[in-house]
């Protein structure tokens, strides 16, 4: 028999093969198949899964060229669809993400810009971060600084944080909330700093998805001297967002309590919306301290009718923050003295 070479290794059709098995498993996992077919069908798809994967091991053995490529293969496949939020993994499934895929090398440590959703809330960012070597657990500091359409935007609060797949592989996801109001699309501008001096920048173009439903609220009640006005609610598939100012006549950011500001949301049904917070922004204004925020929620579906939404002071019992000089210190949150707030309703169109 005559020796075959392989000097091309289809990676593309071969990862794209594998998720889209594993995909349709899943769907008729979850009951998408009729009932006659459903056995036999799992059974095949995941057949056709192991069957891709024992073919690549056997050829592997014979092909330096496939082992090499094989190597190279990511695990991971969607670092939103992986996550465990609903909103990112409804974005996933609905194609609302923006695929980049964009791979910087330096220093042995490579960084893919994975894919970006932008939508009613946040601009969220999913990151594939492999390496030679092991990193420490704080490598990249806070995340990635970001710019829109060249320029820093005003006001910006969010999360950052790491998963590990491996020693030397991890994902990352940033989200930024921005409490300007955002164009529907914008050149997006990111750098990633390592603990070395390293710098991955990344500049990509955004679209922010459609079909955002926007109710305005304009609901006010001034309570023990803080004035809340909740704005807007907004509702799309990856989720639903509470717009709020407040404001408070103090002199200290530390004595006030508009930062705290939280909210519970259930719906006509009683059923409550699990809360996933959304960073505030403060700023002095004249003799008062104003803060903006964007609260955020699990999506919701077609069934849900109205919201009653009732705000609530999260005081921290501990903790602190850092100084001006950049230096930690311990808060004293014992002088804050708590609120009660009156629920409000929100119909939904």
């Amino acid at each position: 028999m005559k020796e075959q070479h392989f000097d091309v290794f289809p990676q593309a059709e071969v990862r794209s093969a594998i998720r889209t098995g594993i995909a349709q498993a899943q769907e008729q996992m979850d009951g998408k198949v009729k009932a006659p077919l459903y056995k036999r069908k799992i059974t095949y798809l995941l057949s056709c899964v192991a069957a891709v994967f024992g073919l690549l091991f056997i050829s592997a053995q014979y092909s330096p060229a496939i082992a090499t490529s094989l190597s190279k293969i990511p695990l991971i496949g969607s670092v939103f669809g992986d996550s465990d939020l609903m909103g990112l993994q409804n974005a996933y499934q609905e194609g609302l993400i923006d695929e980049i895929g964009e791979t910087q090398t330096i220093n042995g440590i490579s960084v893919t810009l994975n894919e970006v959703l932008s939508d009613q809330s946040n601009i969220t960012i999913g990151l594939i971060i492999e390496s030679e070597r092991e990193l420490g657990e704080h490598y990249f500091g806070a995340g990635m600084d970001i710019t829109i359409n060249g320029k820093l935007p005003k006001a910006v609060s969010g999360s950052y944080g790491e998963e590990m797949i491996s020693s030397t592989t991890r994902t990352a996801i940033q989200m930024i909330g921005i409490t300007e109001e955002m164009p529907d699309q914008f050149e997006l501008g990111l750098t990633l700093k390592g603990e070395k001096g390293e710098k991955w920048h990344f500049s990509t173009p955004i679209k922010k998805i459609k079909d955002i439903k926007t109710i305005p609220v304009q609901h006010e009640q001034t309570v023990d001297g803080i004035q809340l006005k909740v704005t807007e609610v907004s509702i799309s598939k990856t989720g639903v967002s509470v717009s709020f100012e407040s404001s408070e006549k103090v002199d200290d950011f530390d004595k006030t309590r508009g930062q705290y500001i939280d909210f519970l949301v259930v719906d006509q049904d009683g059923n409550k919306l699990t809360n996933l917070s959304g960073g505030v922004t403060g700023e002095r204004m004249k003799d008062a301290i104003v803060y903006k925020s964007k609260k955020q929620f699990d999506p919701i579906d077609s069934k849900v009718t109205e919201l009653t939404i009732t705000p609530y002071l999260e005081i921290p019992s501990s903790g602190g923050g850092a100084d001006e000089n950049g230096q930690y210190i311990e808060k004293d949150y014992s002088g804050l003295k708590d609120v009660k707030f009156e629920p409000f309703t929100v119909k939904i169109p």
